[in-house]
């Protein structure tokens, strides 16, 4: 998908407590090549399911308000579209808003794929990513904010810094 201002979504969630701390938005990005065994939202594997929308329709379609902290790319695969997930997530920090996104790559995947369109873009505007694909034999509905013991929440910034992944642990209200 060339133009950057034109997504592929499954949905979008105004108001989600599950997807991160606080209240956030999530966009349900659509296609994944993962198709995970028990996933969740296995109507956004298919890269011609959804619809397709402007950038510009998207964040009037989010509709922010004060008490949303942050916004939550989920899925599908937000790094099936990285370039245009860089162009919402530039515009979305410019609102003040933290990002956080799901992707069942792993983090190491990603650091040896920066070379790919939108994904070093993509990680440098990410607070915390949850990485890992979900895996059945793997699920604890005790989890915060995942669900498969093999996912991990990474502070991108700080691990990005220190060349090691820095865990994330939540520490009060908004993340």
């Amino acid at each position: 998908m060339a133009n950057q201002d034109l997504l592929r979504i499954a949905g979008v969630t105004t108001e989600s407590v599950v997807d991160g701390p606080g209240i956030r938005s999530t966009v349900f990005f659509q296609g994944c090549p993962h198709a995970c065994s028990g996933c969740h939202n296995p109507d956004t594997w298919s890269l011609d399911g959804g619809k397709e929308i402007q950038l510009e329709a998207l964040l009037k379609l989010l509709k922010i308000n004060p008490l949303v902290s942050g916004v939550t790319f989920s899925g599908g695969e937000p790094f099936q579209q990285a370039p245009v997930a860089v162009t919402l997530g530039k515009r979305l920090r410019e609102l003040g808003l933290n990002l956080w996104v799901y992707t069942g790559y792993t983090w190491e995947y990603l650091l040896t794929n920066f070379d790919r369109p939108g994904y070093k873009e993509l990680l440098k505007l990410t607070e915390v990513l949850v990485d890992g694909p979900f895996i059945r034999e793997k699920q604890d509905l005790s989890l915060l904010f995942r669900g498969s013991a093999n996912q991990r929440l990474i502070k991108v910034q700080e691990s990005l810094a220190k060349g090691v992944v820095v865990p994330w642990q939540p520490s009060g209200m908004g993340g």
